[in-house]
């Protein structure tokens, strides 16, 4: 392939890539009756004044499956960290021991597993979309390099099939993704 072809397709294949680790950290932060300290990514407490992430302000850990224990670094953080964890709305509720948050991750209910199935669905749908719209760029630009830059009939072509190609491969990556992500909310 053509340098200037293989430059676009690379370019695409960023873009790509790019959609699918969002959708993949996405994923992460959706609550399937396991505990897990990504739940509290969104999270953020008034830090002094200083809107904070709550894993820098707090140590957040898993003790069992079905807890998420927050260690303030600071003890007089607990009531701001409370405030920002029902502020969030995770659906989890707080409560504490004058030392330690602890948050109860509730069992899912067949209705909740339902609308998350379809929510993660949804979302690896748009994921798709982004990264259709990467190849659609990545074709134009090749044509444009075709009509301006001197990119040959058949480099033009080969770059759309390799661009095809890429396409396909994070297409198989999201429906994988997202196959996963329904087996581990239907786990019980």
């Amino acid at each position: 392939m053509l340098p200037k072809a293989k430059e676009i397709v690379d370019a695409a294949d960023l873009k790509m890539q790019e959609a699918v680790d969002f959708l993949e950290e996405d994923l992460k932060n959706y609550r399937v009756g396991k505990a897990s300290p990504a739940i509290f990514n969104g999270v953020t407490v008034d830090y002094y004044g200083t809107p904070t992430p709550l894993n820098q302000v707090a140590s957040v850990t898993t003790p069992d499956a079905k807890t998420i224990a927050i260690q303030p670094w600071e003890r007089n953080m607990i009531g701001k960290i409370e405030k920002a964890i029902l502020d969030a709305n995770v659906g989890l509720t707080p409560s504490n021991n004058g030392e330690i948050i602890r948050c109860v991750v509730p069992a899912l209910t067949e209705e909740r597993r339902r609308e998350l199935i379809k929510k993660a669905k949804a979302q690896g749908e748009t994921t798709k979309v982004t990264v259709r719209n990467a190849r659609r760029d990545g074709i134009d630009l090749l044509k444009k390099a075709q009509k301006n830059e001197g990119l040959s009939e058949d480099g033009e072509k080969e770059g759309e099939e390799e661009l095809q190609k890429v396409t396909d491969k994070y297409v198989k990556a999201i429906d994988a993704i997202i196959a996963a992500k329904e087996k581990d909310i239907l786990t019980v």
